[in-house]
C-alpha cells in the first residue's frame, strides 16, 4: 500500500511549496530527489558523451546509458533491449514510426485507422501520413459511454494496414483493453501502434502480453526528466524500418557513395543523445519499481473513486467519461455549468491548486463532446484524499462566485 505522506518527503518541490495541491500529473509529474540526484551525479562524476570515448568517464557514461535501456526493457517486459529506442517524448516516438515504417510501407489506397479520442500526437502523424501517401484515413467513433464504438471499429479495421490508438484517454480517463485491440488489429492484418503516455506511468505494462507492434511513452509523466521518452518496437519490424534522422551514432560505415546503418536500436538514435535525461529515467524506473506498479494503480483508483464522489457534490459539474474508478486511469476531466474552464483553473490557482484547462491536445474529441475545452484534475503517487478535499472546496467557491 502506498503511503503518500511518506512519499511526499521524497519530492523537494513539496517542501518548497508546502501549500501547493498538485493535480496535474497527467501533464507532467513531479520529480523525486532520487531522480534529481541521479542527474546531478551524472554531471558531477561522469559527464561525457556516450559511445565515443575510451577514457574512464566516457565508458561509465555509456554503461549507465545502456543500463537504462536494459531497465526499460524489463520495465515493459520487452523481449530484448534492442527493442528499446530512446526518444525525447511520446510525440517523437509516434513520428519515428510514421516516418520510419509508415513512409516506407504505406501506399496509396492503404488504410490507416485511429480513434476519435486520440491526443494530437497520435492523431496528426497518421492524418498527415495519409495525405502524403494517398492512403485512406479512418477515425473510429465512440459510443454514448465514451468507449470505442465496436461496430464502427470492426468496419474500419477491415483491410487496414495500421491501427494507432491510446491505451488510456487523456480526457475521458478510460483505460482501453489494449490486448484485445491489438488482437483485433492482428486479425485484420494491421500493425498496432499504442500510445502508452497515460497508461505506462500508472499501471504494469507487458508489451509481449499486450501483443502490440509498437508502443511509445514519455518519461516526464513518470517522474523522469523532460527530454526522456521511449519507443518500443518489435525487433523484426525495426530491422525493416528506415531511420528517422541521419547523422552520427546511427551509422556503421560511410563512403562517398553510400551509408550503412548501425544495428537497432542505435540506427534510430542519431546524434548526441540526452544522456542526463536517460539517466534520470533509469532512476525513475527504480523508484516506481520500488513501489510496485500494481500498488501505483491501486492508489490511483482509490483516489479517483474519492474524486468522483466529491466532484459529484458540486452543483452543475459534469464529469466527462465513466463514473467507475476501476475503468479509469488517474484523471478526471469535467466542465462546470456557466463557467469557462480557464476561469475555473485560474480561480483554483488562487487556492494553490494546480489543474489543467483547455482541449488537452484532443480537439477532435472535444468537438465530439460539444465543448471547446474542459478542466482536468489528475493524481499520482504523492497525492492524498486531502488534496481532493481541497479541490472540491475550491470548486464550491467557484460555484458561489459564478452563481
Amino acid at each position: 500500500m502506498i503511503d503518500a505522506e511518506r512519499i511526499r518527503k521524497d519530492f523537494p518541490i513539496f517542501q518548497a511549496h508546502p501549500r501547493m495541491v498538485y493535480l496535474d500529473s497527467a501533464a507532467t509529474s513531479q520529480r523525486p530527489a532520487a531522480v534529481i540526484d541521479a542527474v546531478s551525479n551524472f554531471y558531477r562524476k561522469y559527464n561525457a558523451n556516450v559511445a565515443r570515448g575510451l577514457y574512464k568517464i566516457a565508458e561509465e557514461a555509456t554503461l549507465g546509458y545502456e543500463n537504462v535501456r536494459k531497465k526499460t526493457q524489463m520495465f515493459i517486459k520487452a523481449r530484448s533491449d534492442a527493442e528499446i529506442i530512446f526518444t525525447k517524448n511520446s510525440t517523437e516516438g509516434a513520428n519515428l514510426v510514421m516516418r520510419g515504417w509508415g513512409a516506407k510501407f504505406i501506399r496509396k489506397g492503404d488504410k490507416i485507422v485511429t480513434t476519435l479520442m486520440e491526443h494530437h500526437s497520435d492523431f496528426v502523424p497518421w492524418q498527415q501520413l495519409a495525405k502524403m501517401s494517398g492512403a485512406k484515413f479512418e477515425v473510429v467513433g465512440l459510443d454514448d459511454d465514451g468507449a470505442l464504438d465496436q461496430d464502427d471499429l470492426g468496419r474500419k479495421l477491415k483491410g487496414a494496414k495500421l491501427f494507432a490508438f491510446s491505451s488510456a484517454s487523456n480526457v475521458l480517463g478510460i483505460r482501453y483493453d489494449a490486448k484485445a485491440l491489438c488482437a483485433l488489429a492482428r486479425e485484420a492484418g494491421a500493425l498496432s501502434v499504442v500510445d502508452g503516455a497515460q497508461s505506462v506511468p500508472s499501471m504494469p505494462t507487458d508489451v509481449k502480453a499486450m501483443g502490440c507492434d509498437f508502443l511509445f511513452f514519455s518519461g516526464h509523466k513518470m517522474l523522469a526528466p523532460f527530454g526522456s521518452g521511449v519507443l518500443y518496437g518489435r525487433e523484426e519490424l525495426l530491422e525493416k524500418m528506415d531511420p528517422f534522422l541521419y547523422g552520427s551514432s546511427m551509422i556503421r560505415m560511410v563512403t562517398k557513395e553510400r551509408t550503412q546503418w548501425n544495428d537497432v536500436p542505435h540506427k534510430f538514435e542519431a546524434g548526441t543523445p540526452i544522456v542526463d535525461a536517460v539517466v534520470g529515467l533509469g532512476a525513475a524506473i527504480d523508484y516506481l519499481e520500488g513501489l510496485g506498479m500494481g500498488e501505483v494503480q491501486k492508489h490511483e483508483e482509490m483516489l479517483i473513486a474519492y474524486m468522483l464522489k466529491r466532484l459529484g457534490e458540486v452543483r452543475g459539474l459534469d464529469i466527462i467519461g465513466p463514473q467507475s474508478a476501476s475503468a479509469r486511469t488517474g484523471l478526471v476531466a469535467f466542465s462546470l455549468e456557466g463557467v469557462h474552464p480557464h476561469d475555473v483553473s485560474a480561480m483554483l490557482a488562487e487556492d494553490d491548486i494546480c489543474v489543467r484547462s483547455g482541449h488537452h491536445c484532443a480537439m477532435p474529441l472535444h468537438g465530439h463532446l460539444g465543448i471547446p475545452a474542459s478542466t482536468r484534475a489528475s493524481v499520482y503517487i504523492y497525492n492524498r484524499k486531502e488534496d481532493i478535499d481541497a479541490l472540491a472546496a475550491s470548486l464550491q467557491k467557484v460555484r458561489k462566485v459564478f452563481g
